[in-house]
């Protein structure tokens, strides 16, 4: 993947690359164990100090998402393996008793004729008839960006039919001191702060995807130089890492306008502006009010991209 960091970007050169690495790999352009250029290689390319650089990956491991190895390199952590380590190694040494039951109804699902694929079927059928009557589901993001969690709470409702909540990151400790069972969803974008939070007090924590922006990037590389492009979302961090990404992409090539969904002033600039709108699912009936209400100014309406969610039941665990 190629960095590209603007320094005439208002945004400081250190974050621009830490915002770019973060969504390499959670979009799985750098997947688990994959190993980062060097700081030397950075340098050759970004044309950023390699102190700057070095910074930047003590903040990736800060943040959980990449191991130092001495004399190796930065590795891309696998986050969700460990997640599931964690969790499961513990629970098979402490009830070995629960685990030879489980073990023995498989074998006799299997005797019966029934498939793995059919046994596991069966399995979470019942796991999510109980979760349905008793667990907590807690969809969470940082209070900054709690927008990010709306949409991820508004998709996985179309998802799944179980009881969900919405609650902050800074209050998510004291509701699962609450809770006898809970199940934490989150953004990939989220995952390290929600860990922290969630695995002491032994609550499952899954990262999800709404989008996986590969066919709206795919567009992106093929739009003419000078094109007019518009990006909205209900999400304040989406817009931010959208213009980074856009901008590594495409560099200056387009005129890149973005706004918060809630933004009045700079939507309406937007749909006179530009040639092309991408948008979330949310906020695409705002989006196409302000293009009708500013209708008689615009002499070729934008072109409407809407992000359709990735989503599906089979990323679940249940």
């Amino acid at each position: 993947m190629q960095f590209n960091i603007q320094q005439d970007s208002d945004i400081p050169a250190s974050n621009q690359l830490y915002n770019q690495i973060l969504f390499a790999i959670a979009s799985r352009k750098f997947a688990p164990g994959h190993r980062l250029p060097s700081t030397r290689q950075l340098a050759m390319t970004t044309g950023l100090h390699r102190n700057t650089i070095s910074k930047v990956y003590r903040q990736l491991e800060e943040a959980g998402v990449v191991d130092a190895h001495a004399g190796s390199g930065i590795y891309v952590r696998d986050q969700v393996a460990e997640g599931a380590a964690r969790l499961r190694s513990p629970l098979l040494e402490q009830h070995p008793e629960a685990h030879k039951l489980i073990q023995q109804t498989l074998d006799d699902l299997l005797k019966q004729g029934r498939s793995l694929s059919q046994a596991r079927e069966l399995f979470l059928a019942e796991i999510d008839w109980r979760l349905r009557c008793s667990a907590q589901v807690l969809v969470t993001a940082p209070r900054h960006d709690i927008a990010a969690g709306e949409m991820m709470l508004r998709e996985l409702k179309k998802t799944l039919e179980i009881p969900m909540q919405l609650v902050p990151m800074d209050e998510l400790a004291d509701l699962l001191d609450k809770s006898q069972s809970s199940t934490v969803v989150t953004s990939r974008y989220f995952i390290a702060q929600a860990e922290e939070i969630a695995l002491p007090k032994s609550a499952r924590v899954i990262p999800i995807d709404i989008y996986d922006f590969e066919k709206e990037i795919k567009h992106i590389k093929q739009l003419p130089k000078g094109h007019s492009l518009g990006v909205v979302s209900l999400s304040g961090e989406t817009v931010g890492v959208a213009e980074v990404i856009i901008h590594s992409l495409r560099g200056d090539d387009l005129l890149l306008i973005t706004a918060s969904a809630g933004d009045t002033y700079k939507l309406s600039a937007m749909v006179r502006n530009a040639q092309t709108i991408i948008c979330d699912e949310v906020s695409q009936p705002i989006v196409r009010a302000a293009i009708s209400s500013a209708r008689e100014d615009i002499i070729r309406p934008p072109q409407v991209c809407v992000l359709r969610s990735s989503l599906t039941s089979d990323q679940w665990g249940f």
